[in-house]
């Protein structure tokens, strides 16, 4: 339950000169805030329970006056000391039990330590939840009634009605739980995904994929998405569509292929193209971070590591290494490592001047995992042409950042991978030419 904040009490239960209210002088006065129209609920016996409505309603603004100044939380059993301050019974018996005789929020000394139960205080409170509780479940149910009006009206309408229909579902979907549950308990994502073909309008297609990915898919629908010509259309919008549509369709893509549906045949060259923009606009960090976490997704599949090479995506991502946040770099690390299990890859990561330089500066630099991929694609790199570029790894200071690795707390494998590196950077020297290139004599020492 979220922290609320704290004021001194308007309303007390006696003794201290504490204001007695009723619900219709609080109303009036402005103290409960809001609108607090609607029934009163004073009964007993169908009461509903006020533990669950805070609990159902924690995200709302709550008055300072209902909040315990102890937990920060709503108050459902209010007592008042004598201070004439009032807190949560529970809370100010445990301050009690601690052996401390105050007044938590003015630290008198108490010249009696009972507590009166506030019952006007509980009363306001019960009905404020109540009336809020209320008005919660009749918007809750009149979005679950529209989301259906919604799905019924998809069967008929067409064009521009077709679109703005699904504006508005995509809305609700977005903003509500209720809403996801209405579509998916009837029908509708069989339903949406049928819009979904060739002959799509990128407007139509756009609103579809954006409640698509809002709701929880199950297995035969993410097997009818994954129809070709539903991929072919994500593709082609995430080429071409807003950088909210190109988020959604590359979210959407993800979930399909960590699915294991066939994936493979999702990573076309076109795919690949579309993410490799998205992740170098450097505008939309959203974007660069969903286009990373897909190109991870995909190359787990080797026929696309190859294809990603083909299209140039190493050096691209080796020259953004710098700019990338700390998640964002890992994930690119992760694609760059994977590479570098195939010859084509290893290769393209040797020819690009940047990749030494770029990936050294990172060891040691945001978490292990950075570091396991970082060593793993400077070891294929060195290990394919030792001669060339053990030199350059040496002269970016990759000895002094291995030295650093070993001394760490990182994992002996790590630190076995660090030591192999090593020696492999100095067969080309003496060992006083190393030390001395290396500036790592006192480092030894």
């Amino acid at each position: 339950m979220p922290m609320y904040e704290s004021t001194k009490l308007d309303v007390s239960g006696g003794g201290g000169g504490g204001q007695v209210l009723d619900l219709e002088t609080a109303v009036k006065d402005g103290i409960l805030g809001g609108d607090v129209s609607g029934p009163v609920y004073t009964g007993v016996a169908d009461k509903l329970d006020l533990k669950i409505m805070i609990q159902e309603l924690e995200s709302i603004d709550v008055p300072p006056v209902f909040i315990c100044p102890i937990s920060l939380e709503p108050m459902q059993e209010p007592v008042t000391l004598c201070t004439g301050q009032t807190y949560e019974r529970s809370n100010i018996l445990k301050w009690f039990s601690l052996g401390r005789y105050t007044c938590p929020t003015t630290m008198q000394e108490l010249w009696d330590d009972s507590v009166t139960p506030n019952k006007t205080l509980q009363q306001l409170i019960y009905s404020w939840f109540s009336r809020k509780y209320a008005a919660m479940k009749k918007k809750s149910e009149d979005v679950h009634g529209r989301s259906i009006e919604i799905l019924e009206s998809l069967k008929k309408v067409k064009g521009q009605a077709r679109v703005q229909a699904l504006k508005e579902l995509r809305k609700l979907v977005s903003s509500h739980s209720t809403a996801k549950k209405a579509v998916v308990g009837n029908n509708g994502v069989g339903l949406i995904s049928l819009l979904l073909g060739p002959f799509t309008t990128h407007a139509v297609g756009s609103e579809a994929i954006g409640i698509l990915v809002n709701l929880d898919l199950d297995l035969e629908s993410k097997k009818n998405l994954m129809q070709p010509a539903k991929i072919s259309l994500m593709v082609d919008m995430l080429n071409e569509g807003t950088i909210e549509t190109k988020v959604n369709c590359t979210s959407l893509i993800e979930i399909l292929m960590e699915a294991d549906l066939g994936s493979e045949k999702v990573s076309s060259l076109s795919l690949l193209v579309g993410l490799l923009r998205l992740v170098k606009d450097k505008r939309h960090k959203i974007g660069v971070f969903a286009g990373l976490g897909l190109l991870k997704t995909i190359c787990s599949h080797e026929a696309a590591r190859n294809s990603l090479v083909s299209i140039g995506a190493v050096p691209q991502l080796v020259e953004i290494l710098p700019s990338l946040s700390n998640d964002c770099l890992e994930l690119a690390l992760h694609v760059l490592e994977v590479v570098s299990t195939v010859h084509e890859g290893r290769l393209a990561l040797k020819n690009c001047p940047h990749t030494i330089p770029n990936v050294v500066k990172l060891l040691m630099r945001v978490s292990e995992s950075c570091t396991q991929f970082a060593l793993s694609i400077l070891w294929a790199v060195c290990k394919l042409a030792p001669d060339e570029c053990a030199p350059l790894a040496v002269d970016a200071g990759l000895a002094a950042k291995l030295l650093l690795v070993i001394q760490s707390g990182c994992s002996p494998v790590l630190k076995q991978q660090s030591a192999e590196l090593l020696k492999l950077c100095s067969l080309n020297y003496s060992a006083s030419i190393f030390l001395s290139k290396c500036k790592l004599t006192r480092t030894i020492q």
